[in-house]
């Protein structure tokens, strides 16, 4: 194309350039995102044509077609992206690799009930052709998914199974399993993303890159419209309170095996579930205390005198409807040498929840519960059953009756 032509595409699209920035804080990774804003649209078309003409410098994203060249075939890459009908699509995984996908992806494997449940948000569930074991023993959260064949497991996954279902793309962690034993021992033509699902400042751009790898962009802006309206409720109503006035928190979780009771798993950052009373507005005692998540001593436990203790538990969930189990979590708790003397047990304030509802997709209900535990009188008018409740019919598309299902939460709100 020449230059004058070039110009004359720019003179008309260059006031959306003017336009303000998308109030979200995820960049899209998505090669075509020229801006690396939080959408592909008609600005990046503008934006790579400044590229060209070298009045604007070059971005990362905005090699569209991916070949270390920025030029014409680039914004024609986007404009394809913009209608939905580009050939290929190479994105950023929240590992930072870069993957190529061909387009469009019509089988898909989600290695964990994280990832199938992202992909049931976004309405491409018809396009899984294989599930693992925590999506088939769910049958009520996945009724028609959990009757497909099964890959195994997320950190055992069965290759020969997977090769067989003949994917168009498999979705696993960003930590397991490792490389070695899935991406090392698939043939090229099936690309694999990795993404967490879990942290509450990344899932909104997981969410959206892969909407657009499954070709669900406006049901993933529905989804992150819900998402970010939640999450950023609570993130305001505590937004004013001091540090000094923050309520304390120890964040353990249920033991799966024996040992000494009066040593707890804490988890002290950088999970989902420490996101949770992040940003409801606590202050986790842990943090400051270890590294990510290990043993703390009882002890040490009384002596920082929290106000909340929460207890993440995976004996409760979508599938189980006697709350047995995490009633014996809690009077574990409350029953600990020494606890009677902590705030939380006092005031009962010790709560169980469940890892089922909590974080993923379903991560605003979490942090709705959350808040309510931290800050009663600030979210009395929020009821994170009605929540929940929103998410399983609106983006599941599921009828769950959570009054006489599941148990998600312990003592109830």
């Amino acid at each position: 194309m020449k230059i004058n032509t070039i110009l004359a595409g720019i003179a008309m699209s260059l006031l959306l350039l003017t336009l303000p920035a998308a109030a979200s804080d995820h960049t899209l990774g998505v090669f075509g995102n020229a801006n690396e804003d939080d959408t592909i649209n008609m600005q990046d078309v503008t934006y790579t044509e400044l590229i060209i003409l070298e009045y604007k410098d070059a971005t990362k994203l905005a090699d569209a077609k991916y070949d270390n060249r920025i030029n014409m075939q680039d914004v024609t890459q986007i404009e394809l992206v913009i209608l939905g009908k580009e050939k290929e699509l190479t994105v950023l995984d929240s590992t930072d690799r870069t993957v190529t996908v061909k387009m469009p992806v019509e089988r898909v494997i989600p290695l964990h009930m994280r990832h199938a449940g992202t992909v049931c948000v976004l309405g491409a569930d018809d396009a899984v052709v294989g599930v693992d074991s925590t999506v088939i023993s769910r049958g009520r959260l996945f009724p028609e998914l959990s009757t497909l064949p099964s890959i195994g497991t997320v950190r055992a996954p069965d290759l020969e199974q997977i090769l067989m279902l003949d994917p168009d793309l498999v979705i696993t962690f960003t930590n397991f399993p490792d490389p070695t034993t899935l991406e090392d021992k698939l043939p090229d033509t099936v690309p694999v993303v990795r993404m967490d699902l879990s942290r509450v400042d990344s899932l909104p751009g997981e969410v959206a890159m892969l909407g657009y790898v499954l070709g669900s962009g406006e049901v993933a802006e529905d989804y992150l419209a819900w998402y970010e309206g939640y999450v950023n409720m609570v993130k305001e109503r505590v937004a004013d309170i001091a540090d000094e006035d923050k309520v304390t928190v120890f964040m353990e979780r249920e033991k799966t095996t024996g040992g000494d009771s009066l040593v707890r798993w804490a988890y002290a950052s950088e999970t989902g579930y420490t996101d949770l009373c992040t940003v409801a507005g606590g202050i986790n005692i842990a943090e400051e205390h270890i590294e990510y998540h290990g043993d703390v001593e009882v002890e040490w436990v009384i002596e920082q005198n929290p106000k909340v203790i929460t207890g993440l538990s995976y004996n409760g969930g979508y599938e189980i409807d006697d709350d047995t189990a995490m009633r014996e979590y809690y009077e574990e708790i409350k029953n600990l040498p020494g606890f009677e003397n902590i705030m939380a047990a006092q005031k009962d304030r010790v709560h169980i929840i469940s890892g089922d509802f909590s974080i993923g997709a379903q991560l605003p209900i979490g942090i709705v519960t959350t808040a309510k535990w931290l800050y009663p009188d600030r979210f009395d008018d929020l009821d994170p059953d009605e929540i929940h409740e929103e998410f399983l019919t609106e983006f599941m598309r599921i009828e769950y009756n959570l009054d006489e299902w599941g148990v998600f939460v312990y003592p109830g709100m």
